[in-house]
């Protein structure tokens, strides 16, 4: 009967069908592309439970380190606001109070971060870096959560464990590989203008104080009347912007991989605080069937001609961390963490952020993360939440009834908040759909950011698509060379042609290897050949 039972289910595992994508459930996976909507533009809705199966995995997937921005650097001080939106009053557009008062000042905690490598990996590897801002303000704590790039690689949160993985080493050799990464983009066409950045000399940041930062989503911002407006955020450096060449970035890595870290480091300890201008762009909140893409679509930039550049204040890192792990290592931060005046847009993508962020913290730090100095609010904090591991202490009101941990009661328990202004009450309504967004136009902008580039960026991001495609198999060279051609048909024709010249690498002395790095195999056979021998001990 054992034998007979372990033969069944050795069919059923084995089956014709046993390379069908499945949920952890043997549920069959039909469509792995789309979160469930409400309509193709959102929101989501909670029982998303292919995506919440997979992506609460996804956030599981490393102890203790993040999965991703594992490799971060932080700093210490404080957001003044100028009290205007451009030549505006900012009252008009967001009832947050940190924003009202001109010359407000707001503490904040800035981590600062690459996106796909480990702990300590080089800060020269070609990659995006992460830009996150906590906020303590005066109604809690504000993150804004983002990154030096101000478009992202896919539109739709579901996709995100795929991106990662693919963009991840390889799970048999440990190597970063383009072949495993050209072959998820070839098939993820919204992904074009980003890669157009990240290899070009923006996907190296010279370093932390030269480098813009981006919420990158669209947020929400809601006056006191409860209207709301589309915004998206801008960290733009005073200090300027500088992007390394991947033939500069060697350079520097033979020298020192902690150049990043050490610069801040070095430039708050010396007092030269570096300092960025924060400034929003804004539309009205509707779908724009004026553009030719969704707003809501974080592939895309807002065009500055049409939605300007505003400035709302400025941010002054001027303290440098007293212990590393405390501060920068257990900082945790989350896309779902506003204030009053700040609001959540349908984007896909910042929805299945929101979900994810915190539930990685309270996995990775802790059901109580924000009892840390570093995550706590700068404030009182009183709440039924209770217990869990690492519990510090019990956030109570003065004389509250300790007995009483529910609400509502009559007995001396915590009383809800009086409403600070009109409630915004967005209007929703569709069907419940997995579907893309109608205007996806995946390949125009990428094209028109190559004609935007330097002479010297197209040609460093030529050569550095060339150097990692060389490596990959001839049917993925040729579809993202088409790729790239409906970009823009001379971006297509300099990667082919630097196909053709430098040829395909021995599959079986090179592969994987860091992005736009070249002779990754020379350095393997070097490494052996002019190594000195010694005898043992």
């Amino acid at each position: 009967m054992h034998d007979a039972e372990s033969s069944a289910d050795q069919e059923v595992a084995s089956g014709k069908e046993d390379s069908i994508l499945t949920n952890r459930q043997g549920h069959p996976i039909d469509n792995n592309q789309s979160m469930r909507t409400v309509g193709s533009r959102g929101p989501t809705t909670l029982e998303n439970y292919d995506f919440i199966e997979k992506i609460t995995h996804f956030d599981r997937e490393r102890i203790p380190e993040r999965v991703v921005h594992a490799r971060g650097a932080g700093a210490h001080g404080y957001f003044e606001t100028y009290g205007k939106v451009g030549d505006e009053p900012v009252s008009k557009y967001t009832r947050a109070r940190l924003f009202q008062e001109k010359g407000k000042q707001t503490p904040v905690f800035v981590r600062f971060s690459t996106v796909i490598h480990g702990k300590d990996s080089p800060e020269t590897l070609r990659d995006p870096r992460g830009f996150a801002v906590k906020f303590y303000t005066e109604d809690g704590n504000w993150d804004l959560v983002g990154n030096n790039l101000k478009v992202f690689f896919i539109r739709d949160a579901i996709k995100f464990p795929d991106f990662i993985h693919a963009f991840k080493p390889d799970p048999v050799t440990n190597i970063q590989d383009g072949e495993r990464i050209f072959d998820f983009i070839m098939h993820t066409p919204e992904s074009l203008l980003t890669i157009t950045f990240l290899f070009s000399p923006w996907g190296i940041p010279a370093n932390y104080r030269q480098m813009q930062g981006s919420g990158v989503n669209t947020y929400k911002w809601v006056n006191s009347q409860g209207e709301a407006v589309l915004v998206k955020y801008h960290w733009e450096p005073k200090q300027g912007i500088k992007n390394l060449t991947q033939q500069e970035a060697d350079q520097i890595q033979g020298k020192n991989f902690n150049h990043a870290t050490q610069d801040l480091y070095q430039a708050i300890e010396s007092g030269n605080y570096p300092e960025w201008e924060l400034c929003i762009q804004m539309m009205s909140d509707d779908e724009h069937p004026e553009l030719d893409y969704d707003p809501l679509d974080d592939t895309k930039l807002w065009p500055p001609d049409k939605f300007p550049f505003l400035p709302v204040g400025r941010m002054v890192l001027n303290r440098n961390p007293e212990n590393y792990f405390a501060e920068v290592e257990q900082a945790s931060f989350g896309t779902g963490v506003l204030v009053d005046g700040l609001d959540f847009s349908d984007d896909k993508m910042l929805q299945g952020r929101t979900f994810s962020y915190s539930d990685t913290q309270r996995y990775r730090v802790g059901p109580n993360y924000l009892q840390l100095p570093i995550n706590a609010p700068k404030k009182h904090v009183a709440t039924n939440q209770r217990d869990g591991q690492m519990t510090y202490q019990v956030g109570g009101a003065p004389g509250q009834n300790p007995h009483v941990n529910y609400e509502p009661s009559s007995l001396g328990g915590l009383k809800e908040a009086a409403r600070t202004g009109k409630e915004y009450t967005p209007w929703v309504e569709g069907n419940l759909t997995r579907q893309t967004i109608e205007r996806t136009n995946d390949y125009k902008y990428a094209g028109e950011r190559y004609r935007e580039f330097e002479d010297w960026e197209r040609d460093d991001l030529i050569n550095n698509l060339v150097n990692t495609l060389r490596t990959c198999s001839p049917h993925i060279q040729q579809t993202m060379t088409e790729l790239f051609s409906k970009c823009d048909p001379d971006y297509g024709r300099r990667v082919a042609e630097g196909l053709a010249s430098a040829g395909r690498a021995n599959a079986d002395t090179e592969f994987g290897g860091p992005l736009g790095s070249s002779h990754t195999a020379e350095a393997v056979t070097e490494a052996e050949r002019t190594g000195h021998p010694a005898d043992p001990y």
